[in-house]
């Protein structure tokens, strides 16, 4: 069985159509996977809800801190799909097995050079999110346990992006199951006591996160190993990473600038959250409950992201670019038809989703105004994951950059102060300036994948980094 969900030896046949069944085998263990990464951060929110407002808010804004702190791994993920998957559509087996290790290797130099800067800075970063006193003690005792986690993570990123890479999609939903389960126990045993343990309150789920994260990213390497994806020949020749960083380099800066960019966004969000005329805690604390149920609805729609970047690198490095383009129209329909029909189910369980997640009267109040805005506009942001996925997987993260940046800096950052600050003046201003921005980045998205030479950007077979 095991051999069975770890096997890499996946070829793509150029002359083989895609259709949806072909699709959907790939997408549908991502699913899983993206249900249990879910449930890591779903556990996460119910057990700092049950300690207090205040911890629930501060995994809230350490989240978001955290996801900035991996923007490069995210982006070296992103440009290992494009390489790895056009490089097995090529069939330069070679080719793939080296950009396995210069992505690896590339991640750890980016990560060493990360986390001294992270540790300086905390408190600087900090003051910038406008953590107000009462928090402060709480979010810096998390986010200097999160620090210590970040190689692991690095690692963990890298890795499960490989095994997409090689459509071992199987190995990512086993690594992330193992992650959700020491999580949850951790969270549930030591944070609340259950299952007869010490209850060590706020503390326990920072270092459930580091435990679980660590013994996922352990797991990882030693299947790269195992499956011979990481080996001597992984480490090549400096001629030859010479040759091969260029492209990588090429796709993933525009990739971490895009996330840098977003996530910095987000951060400026949650500051423009916390500094409401009134009720601003209350605001951030459903904020924050809203955004882990948001992400039940959105993590499935990543998984059609992820499919999408591998199959697109597989036809472009084949040659077959009106393929491509037949793929990626086929993977966006099917997922948001399917994310889109399971938002308007999730429409009529709003206030039971939200009295679970955030027991406190006042944020399941915010909690579900949060829902109901975000889940409006499920369509709009399945589309623009999905087209941020088939771009990236060309190579052709030059335009998500343009298209996501333009969105949240000059259409949610500013609509959102206008409507939260000046005309409506609470929370419910903030989440309509959320809607809009997405239906301008989907449509940005939508008219480039349509229209714009996005397939100029996969390498071209049989160059000198074979």
């Amino acid at each position: 069985m095991l051999k069975k969900f770890t096997n890499t030896k996946t070829t793509f046949n150029p002359n083989q159509e895609l259709g949806l069944k072909q699709i959907w085998n790939l997408t549908f263990p991502q699913i899983l996977m993206t249900i249990f990464h879910f449930g890591i951060g779903f556990t996460d929110v119910v057990v700092a809800g049950r300690i207090s407002p205040d911890v629930q808010a501060v995994i809230g804004i350490v989240t978001q801190c955290q996801f900035v702190l991996i923007v490069i791994a995210t982006a070296l993920a992103n440009a290992s799909v494009a390489s790895i998957s056009q490089a097995i559509g090529a069939r330069l087996n070679l080719r793939a097995i080296r950009y396995t290790g210069l992505s690896l290797g590339l991640g750890l130099v980016f990560c060493l050079l990360v986390l001294p800067v992270a540790i300086i800075f905390q408190q600087t970063f900090l003051n910038l999110l406008h953590v107000s006193d009462q928090l402060m003690p709480t979010t810096k005792n998390f986010w200097q346990i999160y620090l210590l986690a970040l190689p692991a993570h690095y690692l963990l990123v890298l890795s499960n992006a490989v095994f997409r890479a090689y459509k071992a999609v199987y190995l990512p939903l086993i690594t992330t199951f193992i992650v959700f389960l020491i999580n949850a126990f951790l969270d549930l045993g030591f944070g609340l006591g259950w299952f007869g343990l010490p209850a060590f309150g706020a503390n326990a789920i920072a270092w459930a996160s580091l435990i679980s994260v660590f013994a996922g990213a352990v797991f990882n390497f030693v299947m790269l190993i195992k499956l011979q994806l990481f080996k001597s020949e992984s480490i090549a020749s400096w001629r030859w990473n010479k040759a091969a960083l260029p492209y990588l380099i090429k796709v993933a800066i525009p990739s971490a600038g895009m996330q840098l960019l977003w996530q910095i966004g987000y951060l400026v969000l949650i500051g423009i959250t916390n500094a409401l005329p009134k009720n601003s805690e209350t605001a951030m604390a459903g904020m924050t409950a809203g955004m882990r149920v948001e992400s039940m609805l959105f993590m499935p729609a990543l998984a059609f992201n992820l499919t999408g970047a591998v199959l697109i690198g597989n036809c472009l490095g084949a040659g077959k670019k009106l393929e491509a383009k037949r793929v990626g129209l086929k993977i966006l329909g099917l997922g948001c038809g399917t994310m889109s029909s399971f938002a308007a189910i999730l429409w009529f369980f709003v206030p039971t989703i939200a009295a679970f997640v955030a027991p406190d009267p006042a944020v399941m109040q915010e909690c579900m105004n949060y829902l109901k805005f975000n889940i409006l506009s499920t369509p709009f942001t399945v589309a623009s994951m999905i087209l941020t996925g088939l771009l990236s997987g060309a190579g052709a993260t030059i335009y998500p950059f343009y298209a996501n940046s333009f969105s949240i800096w000059c259409v949610r950052l500013p609509l959102a102060y206008i409507m939260g600050h000046i005309i409506w003046k609470n929370a419910s201003g903030v989440f309509f300036a959320m809607l809009i921005s997405q239906m301008v980045q989907s449509s940005l998205c939508l008219y480039i994948f349509l229209f714009k030479n996005w397939t100029r950007f996969a390498q071209r077979g049989g160059n000198k980094t074979t």
